[in-house]
């Protein structure tokens, strides 16, 4: 919380380094893609092998898209790719900077006039609020391939019954709640992780402590504020299932 306040209290358009940010972005975003796409398209195929076997037998495989589309987009999408993204890139924060840290680097970094919140941190947090939810939606895209996939040739469900049943049963704002929870959780991520590294103690050992503790963390922080995030968003009674 006090790291998140200095990040407010530093975040000014003109003091942001520009070429860091990018940097980042390249190291949240292409870099994490495929490992993403890969995890999003077998959770889906996944998905559709456990429903599509029950909606079957109770006559409602026409609903196999939609219930798909919705846990892929509310929860399945976002959560994973942001525990995708704190075990890729929030352990490579904290031991980037808990080097830096341990080997003195950032005290360097006052000497030369440097903030390392300006320098380290707000361009890796601003990196992981752009990029998670890019590679959300593109997790969203893949895992209805996934599932597409599995449903027509493994079921024999129609391709165009499934995708009609994904179009009805979404909305707006689901695709919207997506996105405010990839921001939320791309900058726990990148908060967590560059916490854990700027308290590193103790040499090469400490720095291994914190990548642990901060993935750990950064798990943690995505599954709690998931379940606040959706109690505010859809408690009470949906709407979503009215059609069918």
């Amino acid at each position: 919380m006090f790291l998140g306040g200095q990040i407010l209290f530093h975040l000014k358009p003109h003091k942001i380094h520009r070429r860091n940010t990018l940097e980042q972005c390249a190291v949240v975003g292409p870099d994490s893609l495929l490992i993403s796409l890969v995890t999003a398209s077998f959770v889906g195929m996944v998905f559709t092998i456990q429903v599509a076997r029950e909606f079957i037998n109770f006559g409602a495989g026409n609903a196999v898209g939609g219930v798909l589309a919705i846990a892929l987009t509310r929860e399945l999408a976002p959560v994973l790719t942001a525990v995708v993204i704190a075990g890729r890139v929030g352990s490579a924060f904290a031991a980037e900077i808990g080097t830096m840290q341990v080997t003195e680097q950032i005290d360097a970094l006052y000497v030369l006039k440097t903030d390392p919140i300006e320098f380290l941190v707000i361009p890796r947090m601003l990196a992981c609020c752009a990029m998670l939810p890019i590679l959300t939606i593109l997790s969203l895209i893949t895992g209805m391939a996934g599932g597409l996939l599995i449903a027509t040739t493994v079921y024999d469900l129609s391709d165009t019954v499934f995708l009609n049943s994904a179009q009805n049963f979404l909305g707006l704002w689901d695709l919207v709640s997506a996105l405010i929870k990839a921001v939320v959780f791309g900058a726990l991520i990148a908060i967590i992780g560059c916490n854990w590294g700027l308290t590193t103690t103790g040499g090469a050992k400490g720095v291994g402590q914190s990548t642990t503790t901060a993935v750990v963390t950064a798990l943690l922080a995505i599954f709690i504020s998931n379940f606040l995030l959706s109690w505010i968003m859809f408690r009470g009674a949906g709407t979503a299932f009215q059609g069918f």
